[in-house]
């Protein structure tokens, strides 16, 4: 990097580019597999992400390789690139993309996938897998949107399908033997969790779709335990959207909400111990200073026993004054877990429907009692700010269901008041998100809601939660629709997401970025609107290839209990044969 301080000092927030944190690793070795981690997003967003903490981690503790960062930079800092004519590089070295032998891109939601030519256009290397030859870096997508990279499959050398800790190691040690990238490509093929895009035919039925002699299987790692986890994560220089540490009690989620699609693609569930759990968090406590630990996984409060988890980590030296939080708690579950929340102010809450007969529909197993009985537990513990969380445009959705959040929220207030005093009011804060039909749900075949739809039950909430005091934030419409554009997309969008960051589409997850009217332009000549209407069951899906462990026929079957509003069980209370047998089962059935 030849850039001087002068350059730096004109820019926001320099020390996104500039490296040096504690704990961080710089040792580029000539005579190591070069690895470089890269998040499609700005700095703050992607140093909150565990994934890459852990990977970075991970593949600097191998005695054949090592890892550096880097992140999508601000536009500011990327004309400062270009004004003098630089590259993009790493944080530690400040190495040049173009010069690793691996790029690993995370893909944590499909508004990054311009972003992600962005930062190869940044780097100078070019978009097409087909026009890198072995001088460039071998670029590897992978995160929960791996599930369907079509969109993006011509971009992407290899595919990383599942959880990356064991197969990652596996690519090191292949790689290390020496050998050309196409004989790398046909040594790695039949990896589980490895797709190869380049490799695999297409062929044009209603979507351009995959041919393939047997399907790719996600890559899982067995028992958690004895899975690698960092134990010292970088520490910022700057603060971040989570900067605190951070814990996985568990992969995998037993729910079966049928919107949910990190619910299916990590089953089966697999818990880390207590013990395991303690080890890990005093180690990342002692090797950061972290005052703040996040106990995290898709449903929190269904860790067994997390209150005597609880109790014990709290009964740690090193612990005692660390602050806890517990995301992603339910309201069926959160009884008793608050009281070891430090932050006694606010709680999120995600009922996703206003009446009873919808949450059936999509299968979220909580009751409207179990509602306002956790919320009154929550007064109780002093907590005055409540944050839910519903969809708009839900499969069989009516305007009953829509005055359902408003009654719901008239309903908490009146807990509060019970609790507090006729005459107070909670901060209550609804949001609406725009429902995502979603690869490998029971809903992605259906239809993506109309515009006019939606924007009629946006207005009617905001009317109506108005009236009873109650604020109220929704999400755009026209970014849900590219993004359901995308997630259910195939090969034919490489073309349109390659216009799109051309026209000048970048950062497209920030409302402030995101420009619709360039979509469009480059949308203009493909017939999109078959990737947001309903789609028939039987059809060849453009992610049929992938195998995640729930089979089609179960998704099929879920989604037909959703039209006859008929809940299904949680997996913890006995097997619903959704097809993990062929992976050995999920564990937690065997316990049964």
């Amino acid at each position: 990097m030849n850039l001087k301080y002068s350059d730096l000092i004109k820019i926001e927030k320099p020390s996104r580019y500039l490296g040096g944190e504690f704990n961080s690793i710089n040792h580029f070795d000539k005579n190591k597999i070069s690895n470089c981690f890269c998040f499609p997003d700005l700095y703050e967003v992607g140093m909150s992400h565990t994934g890459m903490k852990i990977l970075y981690e991970l593949l600097n503790s191998l005695d054949n390789s090592f890892c550096e960062r880097c992140f999508a930079p601000k536009l500011d800092f990327a004309n400062l690139l270009r004004q003098k004519n630089e590259k993009l590089f790493s944080l530690e070295s400040h190495t040049e993309l173009n010069k690793f032998d691996f790029l690993h891109f995370t893909f944590q939601y499909e508004m990054s996938y311009t972003n992600f030519l962005y930062m190869l256009d940044l780097a100078n290397i070019p978009f097409f897998a087909k026009d890198r030859n072995e001088s460039y870096p071998i670029i590897i997508g992978g995160g929960p949107c791996a599930v369907n990279l079509e969109p993006i499959a011509d971009f992407l050398d290899v595919v990383i399908v599942g959880d990356g800790e064991e197969v990652n190691v596996k690519l090191q040690n292949v790689y290390s033997k020496g050998m050309t990238k196409q004989e790398f490509f046909n040594v790695i093929k039949d990896f589980d969790g490895i797709y190869i895009p380049m490799l695999h035919k297409t062929h044009k039925d209603k979507f351009t779709v995959v041919d393939y002699d047997k399907k790719i299987k996600k890559a899982i790692v067995q028992d958690l335990n004895k899975a690698f986890y960092m134990s010292k994560p970088v520490v910022p220089n700057i603060d971040i959207v989570h900067n605190r540490g951070a814990v996985e009690l568990f992969r995998g989620c037993t729910r079966g909400c049928r919107f949910c699609q990190a619910g299916y693609i990590y089953r089966p569930v697999r818990e880390r111990t207590i013990d395991n759990i303690c080890k890990i968090s005093t180690n990342i406590i002692q090797n950061t200073g972290y005052s703040e630990l996040s106990l995290f996984s898709l449903s929190t409060g269904d860790y067994p026993n997390l209150l005597e988890l609880m109790d014990k980590l709290k009964n740690e030296p090193i612990l005692k004054n660390v602050k806890f939080s517990l995301p992603s708690l339910r309201l069926d579950s959160f009884k008793g877990a608050y009281s070891f929340e430090s932050r006694k102010s606010s709680l999120t809450f995600a009922p996703e429907a206003g009446t009873q007969r919808l949450r059936d529909v999509i299968n979220k197993n909580i009751t409207e009692e179990n509602i306002l009985h956790s919320l009154e537990d929550a007064f109780n513990a002093n907590y005055d700010k409540i944050k839910l969380y519903f969809m708009i445009g839900l499969p069989t959705e009516t305007i009953q269901d829509i005055q359902g959040i408003i009654d719901l929220a008239q309903k908490i207030q009146l807990v509060y008041q019970n609790v507090k005093g006729a005459k107070k009011r909670p901060k209550l804060t609804v949001s609406t998100s725009i429902f995502v039909p979603k690869p490998f749900t029971p809903f992605q075949f259906e239809k993506f809601a109309d515009e006019s739809d939606v924007l009629n039950k946006i207005d009617y909430l905001k009317n109506g939660l108005r009236a009873i005091g109650v604020n109220y934030n929704y999400h755009d419409y026209k970014t849900s629709l590219i993004e359901t554009i995308l997630a259910r997309g195939d090969r034919e969008l490489c073309k349109v997401i390659e216009k799109a960051y051309r026209l000048g589409c970048i950062f497209d997850g920030w409302n402030e970025m995101f420009d619709f009217e360039k979509w469009q332009e480059a949308l203009k000549n493909v017939d999109f609107k078959k990737y947001l209407d309903e789609i028939e069951e039987n059809t060849i899906l453009p992610w049929e290839h992938i195998d995640v462990g729930v089979s089609k026929e179960y998704l099929k079957k879920e989604r037909l209990n959703s039209r006859n509003e008929k809940t299904t069980r949680d997996c913890r209370l006995g097997c619903t044969n959704c097809g993990l047998i062929k992976f050995g089962g999920c564990g937690v059935t065997n316990k049964i």
